[in-house]
């Protein structure tokens, strides 16, 4: 029986896979629920990747706290929480010990798992926060290809990339995407290492090369664009939109995408009139958190999903 997979990759400040588990279980439940085509599986795939630099953090923490000024500091609970688990995981990521046990943990949660997939099956894909970025890297960015990496590590790389149909040297293999849905995502930002470029003038972490393959690809097979849709809370200041971005650095992707910025909070009534200051940063963490439940986050999923059927 043809089968919909949905995959989850969390973002920062995940440090239990069974805590990230019952969260991306109470949105894949609203996606299950929602879809009355009895002809079709929905599985979830839960990538879990957050304990990997959790102890690096702590003992940056640490030697915070042993400074004789940290006291002399305004915004500690924000420099250590959400400025220190977004940048932090960003730096341990991008550095290779950490992106190769990224790499592994992913190898491990998915590949098995759609391993022998085809064209009538599907794949969704939920990120949230820096996942986004990392799940892009892996599957995308040129770095994973440098011959100076270990050769077990750029196999790695290729097993994952070669499960996706477009990726896969085949073009009659592997699972195609059939959605996008990422929530809380600074994926916008980092468009900026396009234009960063090495002696060739190519960046290393371009994802733009292999993503428009794949989704010419995708196109070819399906004869519609892949639906993306982008969840922001107005209060999460790690949020960018991507409506206006993605055709700026995808040549073709008013083609082969169709992407919507989606705001998933009028945000608290106390907060407007400060919505363009300072303030509401206080409460970014909570609303930076706040997608896995949010009623349009699992009402849009779910139409999107139930419209690939």
């Amino acid at each position: 029986m043809p089968t919909d997979y949905v995959l989850f990759v969390h973002g920062v400040k995940t440090p239990n896979r069974g805590d990230f588990q019952k969260l991306a279980s109470t949105l894949f439940n609203r996606i299950q629920n929602s879809i009355n085509d009895k002809s079709r599986v929905v599985k979830p795939i839960y990538s879990f990747w957050g304990d990997l630099n959790w102890d690096a953090q702590k003992e940056l923490k640490k030697g915070f706290e042993t400074s004789s000024k940290w006291k002399d500091y305004w915004f500690r609970d924000f420099r250590t929480g959400q400025i220190l688990e977004f940048v932090g995981d960003a730096a341990l990521y991008l550095s290779r010990h950490v992106g190769t046990q990224v790499v592994e943990r992913l190898k491990s949660d998915a590949v098995s798992v759609l391993r022998g997939s085809n064209t009538s099956d599907r794949l969704h894909i939920i990120t949230h926060s820096w996942g986004t970025v990392i799940l892009f890297d892996i599957l995308f960015a040129r770095r994973w290809e440098d011959p100076l990496l270990d050769v077990e590590v750029r196999k790695t790389v290729n097993e994952l990339r070669t499960v996706l149909f477009g990726l896969h040297p085949s073009p009659a293999n592997g699972i195609p995407l059939a959605s996008i849905h990422t929530m809380g995502s600074p994926l916008a930002l980092f468009s900026l290492l396009n234009i960063s470029g090495n002696v060739n003038g190519a960046s290393t972490h371009d994802l733009t090369p292999q993503l428009i393959t794949m989704l010419e690809n995708l196109y070819n097979l399906r004869k519609k664009p892949l639906l993306w849709r982008n969840f922001a809370h107005p209060g999460d200041p790690i949020a960018y939109p991507l409506e206006g971005v993605l055709p700026m650095i995808l040549d073709g992707s008013d083609r082969f995408l169709e992407t919507q910025d989606v705001i998933t909070d009028s945000g608290n009534i106390l907060n407007r009139p400060f919505s363009q200051q300072l303030v509401p940063l206080l409460w970014g963490g909570e609303a930076h958190g706040s997608y896995w439940d949010n009623p349009v986050v699992g009402k849009t999923i779910s139409e999107v999903i139930r419209s690939t059927i």
